[in-house]
């Protein structure tokens, strides 16, 4: 198996924490069969401009976020309405909502109000600042660099 695909038996911990690279590639055409109608939402930092987070709003979510100021999502997971911060205490301020040229998503421009926007923490066991805190890394490989170019090894580091 390539260490791009997402097994079925990884535990949240292992995806979360974990070096592999196990990319989702399936999310969009699962979340495509479901039955919430949901469009990307990209989530920034207003200050620092660092992207935190990816999630898919509905219309209501939209709606609950315009009315509220907070940032709100549609839980592809779960089918529910997530406010974020609402168990957490990890809330979204919300400054600005943009939507792209082709009205197909949109960038919520926030103020994190609490310790942080991802559901995990760090080491020191605080909420980390957003979602993208690894890169990915190509492993050399002599015997891998005869493949097919869309194939490579690689693991995580965090940033």
């Amino acid at each position: 198996m390539k260490s791009t695909e997402k097994t079925a038996t990884s535990l949240p911990s292992q995806l979360e924490e974990g070096s592999a690279l196990t990319l989702d590639f399936a999310k969009l055409q699962d979340i495509g069969k479901g039955v919430a109608a949901v469009i990307p939402v990209a989530v920034q930092d207003f200050d620092t401009k660092e992207v935190l987070i990816i999630a898919y709003a509905n219309q209501e979510a939209l709606s609950y976020s315009l009315t509220h100021g907070v940032a709100a999502f549609w839980s592809t997971s779960r089918n529910e309405l997530w406010v974020k911060g609402a168990t957490s205490g990890d809330t979204l301020e919300l400054v600005d909502v943009r939507v792209n040229c082709e009205q197909n998503s949109l960038l919520y421009l926030v103020r994190p109000l609490g310790a942080g926007a991802c559901h995990t923490k760090g080491p020191d066991g605080k909420a980390r600042a957003g979602c993208y805190y690894r890169r990915i890394e190509k492993v050399a490989d002599s015997a891998n660099e005869q493949s097919v170019p869309s194939e490579f090894t690689a693991h995580l580091k965090f940033v």
